[in-house]
């Protein structure tokens, strides 16, 4: 079985767009106010255009997709790299796809290209297995807010993923909090 793993082009929109779809089922069931669960194919474009989408491809086929938010994340700002829009194709889903390309983007991007010392990432305490498996892949939570948007309590979590620039960068943020 042969592995990429790569930037999306726009043309890989209506297969991002079907995965999207078909991954959040759950999401849509639930009701939750996210884009992504009704993703038409042009938001799927401006997606790829405007953030650096990731997809893996399996065999020539993209398998699995994720995003790394290039403007600021509008309800949460850390100043740290915040990822969405993950998905698997669900006939290849429970093959690790998924972590395979999160562990890489953690590690290949936001840590050796970005250079920086976490990730973060949102999720709602309503879904049935989202919150658990991102603190199960090593996430934590950092922050909680309900936005009466219908979604309930939505958790910001936090992965390290470079414990040296960590500690460096914490102790930036509380140097800077002191002389505010």
């Amino acid at each position: 079985m042969s592995e990429l793993i790569r930037l999306a082009v726009p043309e890989d929109a209506g297969r991002l767009q079907y995965i999207i779809y078909e991954a959040y089922v759950t999401i849509r069931e639930l009701e939750l106010q996210w884009p992504a669960a009704h993703a038409d194919l042009a938001l799927v474009q401006d997606n790829i255009v405007k953030n650096e989408c990731y997809v893996l491809e399996l065999n020539g086929e993209i398998a699995a997709t994720l995003t790394l938010l290039k403007e600021k994340f509008y309800l949460w700002d850390t100043g740290l790299p915040f990822l969405k829009w993950f998905a698997v194709d669900p006939k290849y889903q429970g093959l690790g796809i998924g972590t395979k390309l999160l562990a890489w983007v953690e590690k290949s991007i936001i840590r050796d290209n970005l250079g920086a010392p976490a990730v973060t990432l949102a999720t709602a305490e309503k879904h049935p297995w989202l919150l658990a498996m991102y603190e199960r892949k090593g996430y934590e939570r950092i922050e909680s807010v309900d936005h009466n948007n219908r979604d309930g309590t939505m958790h910001l979590l936090r992965k390290v993923v470079n414990p040296e620039l960590f500690n460096v960068w914490i102790q930036s943020k509380e140097e800077e909090r002191l002389h505010h």
